[in-house]
């Protein structure tokens, strides 16, 4: 790496470093007055929020939401329908081959099914609604993320886990440590 790179490296940490540094003024700063105050966040990679954000106080409880069950799939997908031109669809069919999908996993199968089914219509002349079996094929074309997500929380829960942080993810994959 050259001088160059090395400074916009350099520059990206004093960037990041002042934003988390700006935020934690705003959120407990002297003049702050937080009180009654309940700030959520979401991430998909809890490991690598600064250490600063997790002590007592501010962000100090990390809550591990699973993926979807098959019911919350099934609800998910019928939310996702809603107002979709469809025909026939056995929601309960997809929510079973959609197994590790997460909520954006889902939505990515509607857009691909959609786009698939716009395809057809400017081939063919003629729009059609979608049916279970587009769902199914759309579902071949899309590989489930939260594998790949577990696969690195699985690695930092067992060997990054010296507080106990990522214990709801060992129970959720049924990992012993």
């Amino acid at each position: 790496m050259d001088a160059l790179g090395a400074s916009r490296t350099d520059m990206r940490h004093s960037a990041g470093r002042f934003l988390i540094n700006q935020f934690l003024d705003e959120l407990d700063g002297v003049t702050a007055n937080n009180e009654g105050v309940l700030i959520l966040a979401a991430t998909n990679a809890p490991w690598h929020l600064d250490t600063a954000f997790r002590r007592p106080g501010r962000f100090d409880r990390i809550i591990f939401v699973e993926p979807p069950d098959v019911k919350g799939r099934e609800t998910i997908i019928r939310i996702l329908l809603k107002d979709k031109p469809t025909d026939q669809v056995d929601y309960a069919a997809i929510a079973k081959a959609t197994n590790d999908f997460s909520g954006a996993d889902l939505k990515a199968v509607v857009d691909i099914c959609v786009e698939d089914k716009l395809r057809e219509a400017f081939k063919s002349g003629k729009p059609e609604p979608m049916r279970t079996k587009d769902f199914l094929s759309a579902i071949k074309k899309h590989k489930p993320t939260t594998r790949e997500w577990f696969n690195s929380a699985r690695n930092y829960a067992l060997y990054a886990n010296e507080s106990g942080l990522y214990d709801d993810i060992l129970t959720f994959m049924n990992i012993k440590k």
